[in-house]
């Protein structure tokens, strides 16, 4: 008896398996992306504008909101009795905790701290939603479910975006209030709300309290390109994740609802830009996809770096918005290297613990990279901060042009 193909499933009704916790997942999931948009949204702004913070600062802060993200699996293994369920929650609570005290009149270092405590967060309930979303699934439908959990998680960045520009909009248009804090605040308090019902909806009975497969560090010599190419992702990602809305900021004097705003619609890109970018990727090759990604980013970065002295400063804000929305899109074409790394590993095990320990190299080199660049913009300015990320975008394509073609239904190599 042949088995049922996952295609002939029902499109709904048997997407989930029956009392898995589906719709609570979901609606916690839709939650905390929408109290994370917020966060986000006005991040920058928060520390330009109350805590006057310096572009070597900004570097700085980065420094420990990335730390997390490097010692994520280490923070994993010690939670490992501990099932994905908790974890979620363990996260999401601990991200409510960050924007509740971040109400109160916190100096730099304290603003910093409950900065990384947020980001703590972040990184304990990314790895749970993606396993959670899976777990709840139908067998043979965890790839719609995943799809799914993005699309929410895409749709909350949009939502929150721009909740927390109408928040600046209507407290200084119709509620006339001036003070830039009362206004954080208020933003604040919205974040801390929907992070306490994003808690709430975890706590269902169908929810399956078992400890879940935590993936390891793992390295070897098959995957050293793609170790590599993680260096080089990380390294330009942190560029424009932590310079490119100061250059906004400092530069252009973009307000907090404008860049709000912005990343709204970067996030609305990005979520109908991905499966543009799977879809070219699955025509093309991920190493085509790899080398003209950063190809480009050679060009959107010299450009973001030197617009105000190529440009009038109106065109030259237009030119960097643009140029802005256009790196998130590239970004999304990082999946073009998770595809490569499926065609040389041996099993989905494998395949898991690879692209966990790239993270790993990914906020490794984060880390390093936020500091360093704060530095180079304060010694050298904006322009020669980009113009070092396009020398990495570059170097990233020469060595993405060294990746073998292989087709991805020929099974890998065989390494003694």
């Amino acid at each position: 008896m042949s088995e049922q193909r996952p295609t002939e499933l029902p499109p709904s009704s048997t997407l989930f398996r029956p009392r898995s916790g589906a719709p609570a997942f979901f609606c916690s999931i839709a939650l905390w992306g929408i109290g994370v948009g917020c966060f986000a949204a006005v991040l920058n702004n928060y520390l330009s504008d109350i805590h006057g913070v310096t572009e070597f600062q900004r570097g700085i802060i980065e420094f420990f909101r990335e730390l997390p993200g490097f010692l994520l699996v280490l923070i994993l293994a010690l939670l490992s009795r501990v099932s994905d369920w908790r974890v979620l929650r363990l996260g999401t609570v601990i991200s409510l905790a960050a924007a509740v005290l971040i109400l109160s009149p916190v100096q730099l270092a304290g603003a910093t701290a409950l900065i990384t405590l947020f980001s703590l967060g972040e990184h304990l309930v990314m790895p749970a939603r993606q396993s959670l979303a899976m777990q709840v699934a139908q067998p043979g439908r965890e790839g719609n479910s995943l799809g799914l959990m993005t699309s929410v998680m895409n749709g909350g960045t949009i939502l929150g975006s721009l909740l927390a520009a109408l928040v600046f909009w209507l407290g200084s248009s119709y509620f006339h209030i001036a003070d830039d804090k009362t206004l954080f605040r208020a933003v604040w308090v919205l974040t801390a709300v929907l992070l306490l019902i994003s808690t709430l909806s975890t706590f269902t009975p169908n929810a399956p309290n078992r400890p879940a497969k935590r993936p390891r560090l793992y390295f070897h010599r098959k995957f050293n390109k793609f170790y590599i190419l993680e260096l080089f992702y990380g390294a330009r990602k942190q560029i424009f994740l932590t310079f490119g809305p100061y250059v906004l900021i400092k530069i252009y004097g973009m307000t907090t609802p404008q860049v709000a705003v912005l990343l709204g619609i970067s996030a609305a890109l990005n979520m109908l830009g991905g499966p543009a970018v799977g879809r070219l990727t699955d025509r093309f090759g991920y190493r085509t996809v790899m080398i003209w990604d950063t190809l480009i980013l050679f060009w959107v970065c010299l450009v973001y770096g030197f617009a105000n002295k190529l440009f009038s400063m109106p065109t030259a804000l237009i030119v960097v918005c643009v140029n802005y929305l256009l790196d998130g899109l590239i970004s999304t074409a990082s999946l073009a290297t998770n595809v490569y790394v499926k065609t040389i590993a041996a099993d989905a095990n494998e395949l898991t613990s690879t692209i966990s320990t790239g993270i790993s190299i990914n906020h490794l080199i984060s880390i390093i990279i936020a500091p360093t660049g704060g530095l180079i913009w304060v010694r050298f300015g904006v322009g020669s901060l980009f113009a070092a990320a396009s020398v990495m975008a570059l170097a990233n394509s020469a060595f993405a042009w060294t990746i073998p073609v292989r087709s991805q239904s020929t099974p890998p190599p065989t390494h003694k």
